[in-house]
């Protein structure tokens, strides 16, 4: 049973909002090594609670215990991660530009920059990830790097989890100093509480992990402020595989029993499932199909997160099958409940995928489409017709691979993460990860969510012109105080 949590009113968001702003004069000027102090405080006390908390997120999300103390272990890690490049401090890009008194015609002035915070940053929870993409999870850790203070609106479906992790940030804000309002926590599952947060004259900017149409929503308020403010949404993607003829010739098996795993994994309710399975028509594609039938039919239906997302799939997947000369070539042969994830797999031709345009929208959970082309040319025309995603998929051997250069350049344009004989799931928490994409699996396809470089959506470059040293941040400053890396006269230096 789920506790159940009061929902905000808007007088309770005005004054969340009003001490978020007043904590981010606060935090905004306190030091790098204090923002990464504060940070890792946040990693140790959520770790201080325990097995409660492990217990109330399973009973809260259906989630095995396993997966979510690794989930707990990975939020933790990028906090400390994110608060070790913070305390390092060369992530904010110093630029100095010297000045030039006797340059003529005009002498050229002394002018410094650097990224600066941009405000209080509101931050939605995911449905799918209570640690990871929630109330301490990426977009709050790369806030709180950027100089940021964080709103959290608890997602509805683990108000509970979300209630006791916000109590250990607060521990962690006493602990370490930091002025109160650094981290708000706001209930509510109604839309109106959203539009009141993201409206808000003192939010800044948005985090928001989930549905296209939950982003897009939101996407759009911010757009029609007064004064428009950046969302940064990250919602959802088919994650195309390109099934290469000579892999499927070779290893078609293994590459089948590969995706099994990955498509039915957490019974599909990963943002990076793959959704699509393209191949040119062959015995090698036949043998994926049947292999990959086999190990679905095998896979043990398993309660969804909670009872909208089970509904949602359902009828997401009855409208695919519902489609004309879509077949289906496996389901789960256990019995499932009415909660409970359909392990399951369906075909399809090129043709109809591409004049069917229900085909293309993302299924969230245990369910693949399998598209089979007649020759290469048709791969690139299914290409054509995706949109933006997360990540795509290249199955192939040196032989294969030889011969796809355009295949490889045309997915490259589409992906935020383009992987080579591997599945999409499983996101790497480090520096060189990409997570996001293309609209619409982004709404700002430069940036991604996870690792040091997401705070980046919440700074802003600041240029410094004229300035005598005593008034410069000390990133700026003659001599590096900082030791930090610098583009000084366009040369980087320490």
């Amino acid at each position: 049973m789920i506790k159940l949590f009061q929902d905000a009113t808007l007088t309770e968001i005005e004054e969340a909002m009003q001490r978020a702003y007043a904590a981010f004069l606060i935090y905004r000027r306190t030091t790098a090594k204090q923002k990464a102090g504060f940070i890792r405080a946040v990693a140790d006390e959520i770790e201080a609670l325990g097995e409660p908390l492990i217990e109330v997120a399973m009973r809260e999300t259906h989630l095995p215990a396993a997966r979510l103390t690794g989930e707990r272990g990975r939020t933790c890690f990028q906090l400390r991660n994110i608060a070790d490049v913070v305390a390092e401090g060369s992530w904010v890009e110093a630029t100095i530009d010297t000045a030039l008194p006797e340059r003529l015609p005009l002498p050229k002035p002394d002018i410094r920059n650097m990224l600066v915070p941009i405000g209080p940053v509101v931050v939605f929870g995911a449905s799918n990830f209570p640690f990871a993409y929630s109330t301490a999870g990426v977009d709050p850790a790369a806030a709180w790097s950027a100089g940021c203070s964080v709103v959290v609106k608890a997602h509805p479906a683990h108000p509970e989890t979300s209630e006791m992790v916000a109590e250990a940030i607060k521990k962690a804000i006493a602990k370490t100093g930091m002025p109160e309002g650094l981290f708000e926590h706001i209930h509510g599952a109604s839309f109106e509480i959203g539009k009141a947060l993201v409206l808000h004259p003192k939010t800044a900017a948005v985090g928001f992990t989930g549905s296209f149409a939950g982003g897009k929503a939101l996407f759009d308020l911010a757009a029609q402020r007064p004064v428009p403010i950046p969302v940064f949404a990250e919602m959802g993607s088919t994650n195309p595989v390109f099934l290469l003829p000579d892999a499927l010739e070779k290893e078609a098996e293994k590459y089948a029993k590969m995706y099994a795993g990955s498509i039915t994994g957490g019974m599909g309710q990963f943002c990076t499932k793959p959704g699509l399975l393209i191949g040119v028509e062959s015995q090698g594609l036949d043998t994926f199909i049947s292999v990959l039938a086999a190990e679905i039919r095998s896979i043990l239906p398993a309660p969804m997160l909670h009872s909208g997302i089970a509904k949602a799939f359902r009828t997401k997947r009855a409208e695919v099958l519902g489609q004309e000369k879509v077949v289906v070539e496996a389901e789960t042969s256990q019995k499932y409940g009415e909660e409970e994830g359909i392990p399951s797999v369906a075909s399809v031709t090129a043709a109809q995928f591409v004049a069917i345009t229900a085909l293309h929208q993302e299924v969230f959970g245990p369910f693949s489409l399998v598209i089979k082309c007649k020759d290469a040319a048709e791969m690139q025309e299914v290409i054509g017709h995706l949109e933006g995603q997360l990540t795509c998929t290249v199955i192939g051997t040196e032989k294969d691979l030889a011969q796809a250069a355009d295949l490889l350049f045309s997915v490259s344009l589409i992906c935020g993460r383009l992987i080579l004989n591997g599945v999409p799931t499983g996101v790497e928490v480090g520096a060189a990860m990409q997570h996001g994409g293309p609209f619409p699996a982004s709404t700002d396809g430069r940036f991604g969510s996870v690792g040091p470089h997401a705070m980046k959506r919440f700074v802003r470059p600041l240029a410094f012109q004229n300035f005598p040293m005593p008034l410069l941040p000390d990133e700026l400053k003659d001599g590096n105080p900082l030791g930090i890396w610098r583009m000084v006269n366009g040369n980087w230096e320490k």
